[in-house]
């Protein structure tokens, strides 16, 4: 099967569950089967919004550090698999996830920088607490060769990239974020791993719903290597496909949704990082190498505006008081006087997201 970039992003658009916003419970949501990162203090909310009418509020959902040591937000009920498949599958695998020029000795230790990191974590975050008398006490409990010496606060540290990798299995939650950052434990968290269980799984769900995509991009985003994500590829249930011409696989059972898949009209405004730009593929995404530069920054990313299933430009908000979000739109070229009056509508759910009760729109072009 041999399939252009725009029903590929047909495809995503309609498994992330942006195709229609329906009324679905936040914990119910197809998007949820691979977690939604919080970039940034309340983006998960804006991505719930984005696909739910119904509140965003859910009890059923924890926020852990998950892929890459990033916080995502998780069903719970999934946790004990979740960080059986996220453990590193070999020496070489764990190694990669942690590469720091902080520290080079440390990455050498492989899975036992996961081991004794998340044990630490184990016996320290026993109650909530904030994140720096937490990162203090577990960087005094494992090998110096995981500590570097901050110049900032004059202290010796856990490489960040360690300490997140291992929060999970090390039965950690993420309270709150920004400056009064608090971790607390998992309650009736599962056991720590003691090898990888069901990366296939994973592997496959991401496909289901980032794919068709290959080795490659499975491996960025886990934050490893694509020969080690080669040698744990699912060996059935993936039928392989061309995009433009590159090989690339997706589940068996969803071949068919990718077949009858079709642009679907409408907007949203998508935060930084939602599930729809953690493809790896850009290319796939963001065809201009330009625009992909405004969408993917070194430092703050904005969010970006899905027009008729196309990323057609990026957006940043700005809180005026209290009770109002002004958020400022740069589209990628032209806009209708229809897409705009659409986007115009579709801020409200970005303020029911920041919890105010009004918003403005501006365009920048």
């Amino acid at each position: 099967m041999d399939v252009d970039r725009e029903r590929v992003m047909a495809y995503r658009v309609a498994a992330l569950g942006l195709a229609e916003r329906g009324e679905q419970r936040p914990g119910d949501l197809a998007v949820l089967d691979l977690g939604v990162q919080e970039y940034a203090p309340g983006s998960v909310r804006v991505a719930l919004a984005a696909r739910t009418g119904a509140a965003l509020g859910d009890g059923r959902l924890i926020m852990v550090w998950a892929a890459r040591g990033a916080p995502h937000l998780h069903r719970k009920r999934d946790l004990k698999t979740l960080v059986k498949a996220l453990w590193p599958v070999s020496d070489a695998d764990a190694s990669a996830r942690i590469n720091s020029a902080q520290i080079p000795a440390g990455v050498k230790l492989g899975i036992k920088a996961f081991e004794v990191t998340a044990t630490a974590f184990r016996e320290v975050v026993t109650s909530s607490m904030p994140r720096g008398e937490a990162s203090t006490e577990v960087s005094r409990r494992v090998p110096r060769e995981l500590t570097y010496d901050c110049r900032t606060c004059g202290a010796r540290h856990i490489a960040g990239n360690v300490w997140q990798h291992s929060g999970l299995a090390g039965g950690v939650q993420v309270e709150s974020r920004g400056r009064d950052a608090t971790l607390g434990p998992i309650p009736g968290a599962p056991p720590q791993p003691t090898a990888n269980e069901g990366v296939e799984r994973l592997i496959t769900m991401y496909l289901r719903l980032l794919g068709p995509a290959g080795p490659a991009e499975v491996a960025k985003y886990l934050g490893s290597s694509a020969a080690e994500i080669k040698k744990v590829w699912p060996a059935s249930g993936l039928d392989e496909v061309r995009v433009d011409g590159r090989k690339a696989w997706l589940p068996s059972d969803s071949v068919p949704a990718l077949s009858a898949a079709e642009p679907v009209a409408g907007v949203r405004f998508l935060p930084g990082m939602d599930p729809l730009l953690q493809a790896r593929d850009r290319d796939v995404l963001v065809p201009e190498r330009a625009r992909q530069k405004e969408v993917w920054r070194v430092l703050g990313n904005p969010g970006v505006i899905l027009v008729d299933g196309e990323i057609a430009g990026v957006w940043r908000a700005k809180m005026a008081g209290r009770k109002r979000v002004d958020l400022a739109v740069t589209p990628f070229g032209t806009l209708t006087a229809k897409v705009r009056k659409a986007l115009q509508g579709e801020a409200a759910q970005v303020a029911r997201a920041r919890e105010v009760p009004d918003v403005a729109v501006s365009f920048d072009g």
